[in-house]
């Protein structure tokens, strides 16, 4: 597949093309390693809680580029404590993303947001008074829902990198793995392999709500039933795990929503009262793409599912070689933002940035596999189904590469 900045250059992305069509943008090139249980974080983790501030309005900041088409980019270069790493690496991923563009009439206004929900609202409204056309971040949710407030006043999109599902909204986009398409993608593949009954032991906190809501709807979607639903204080998973082996004859399946470093203890438990992956099918979500989960013994056969990792891995390997660094996980969130808004600026004319085309069901092809963004605001990812053994994990369900066959 070529590279975004190619199909640019190349003009293939050109008005004459059926919109439709024109808009399956191919971000990634063609890669062939893959290395799923790589880097530190997982997709779908859920957002820091920030609390509002009164904070003044960031002091403008850099402008990449000349063009005449503004494109706002709020990151959190500064925190608490001072500079933000995670803001300074999407910030670096934005510009890898301007440079492989070549040639283009874009110009970038990236603005602070001080990793605080007002400074979110702030920098967005000063990058509109600027003349953005399209708001692409903030990270974190409550800056989200600030920053989208002010940008649908102003009537612009935005293209957010946040993973909580409620910060999203009408013409407030979510380009980012939450949780929901972590469960349903999970919930299909288990329906496919023929499970018919799936319990739930989940933990007593935002993530596991999300995904205790979203396990039942996508049941209900695909004609699984659900015996047995046991929450747990987080840490403290001992006596759900005995009430679920108590009932372990009424399913075939168990699905568990937590994160990597709780796990030792939940496959402990799980271990001592006779539940694992051999006698009942384990799968959990993208948080186990860790390795702190490939060598749990009660994980051993699990599945759990993810993004393909070939696409970050390249495009890590791009970007250490530029800065000298390694990018933050979330980084490709950026250069995928930054890749469309210049992409859609060069193809669609007036309405580069109107609903129609952001929401086009084709979707678009980024460094982390294919996406579309829902009118709701939410979206949809190409995942990979993955289990674990020995220590490693293996693709037993590829990704799909496209919206139009199995898997959309």
């Amino acid at each position: 597949m070529p590279t975004l900045s190619s199909l640019a250059r190349a003009g293939a992305l050109g008005r004459g093309a059926a919109p439709k069509r024109a808009a399956l943008i191919g971000i990634a090139a063609l890669l062939a390693a893959c290395n799923p249980a790589a880097g530190p974080w997982a997709p779908g983790t859920r957002d820091l809680k920030l609390s509002a501030s009164t904070q003044t309005a960031p002091a403008a900041g850099e402008t990449i580029g000349t063009g005449a088409v503004k494109i706002a980019l709020i990151v959190p270069l500064t925190g608490p404590s001072g500079p933000s790493s995670v803001g300074a690496s999407l910030l670096n991923a934005a510009k890898l993303a301007y440079a492989d563009s070549g040639d283009n009439d874009v110009s970038i206004l990236v603005k602070d947001d001080r990793s605080t929900p007002s400074g979110a609202a702030a920098a967005t409204q000063a990058a509109i008074n600027e003349g953005a056309e399209v708001v692409l971040g903030p990270v974190f949710g409550a800056g989200v829902k600030e920053a989208g407030r002010v940008a649908r006043s102003a009537n612009k999109p935005m293209i957010a990198f946040s993973t909580d599902s409620s910060a999203a909204g009408h013409g407030s986009y979510l380009l980012s793995f939450p949780v929901e398409g972590y469960v349903d993608r999970g919930v299909s593949f288990a329906s496919q392999r023929g499970k018919k009954s799936i319990a739930a032991l989940v933990p007593e906190n935002d993530y596991g709500t999300l995904a205790m809501a979203q396990f039942q709807q996508s049941a209900a979607t695909y004609g699984i039933r659900v015996p047995v639903i046991e929450r747990y204080k987080p840490g403290a998973p001992g006596e759900s795990v005995r009430r679920l082996a108590a009932a372990r004859d009424q399913f075939d399946a168990l699905f568990i929503p937590e994160q990597a470093e709780a796990m030792q203890a939940v496959s402990k438990e799980l271990v001592a009262n006779g539940i694992d992956a051999k006698k009942v099918q384990i799968f959990g979500t993208g948080l186990w793409n860790d390795a702190r989960t490939l060598n749990l013994p009660a994980l051993q056969g699990a599945w759990f599912t993810a993004p393909e990792n070939a696409g970050f891995n390249a495009f890590a390997q791009r970007y250490k070689a530029k800065y000298g660094s390694d990018p933050a996980r979330v980084a490709t969130l950026a250069y995928d933002a930054v890749s469309l808004a210049i992409a859609l600026s060069r193809s669609q004319g007036s309405q580069r940035y109107s609903e129609s085309v952001l929401t086009n069901p084709s979707g678009f092809n980024g460094a982390d596999g294919v996406f579309r963004f829902k009118a709701d605001g939410g979206n949809e990812r190409g995942l990979s189904v993955l289990e674990i053994g020995g220590g490693t994990a293996k693709i037993i369900s590829p990704a799909p590469r496209n919206f139009t066959g199995n898997g959309a």
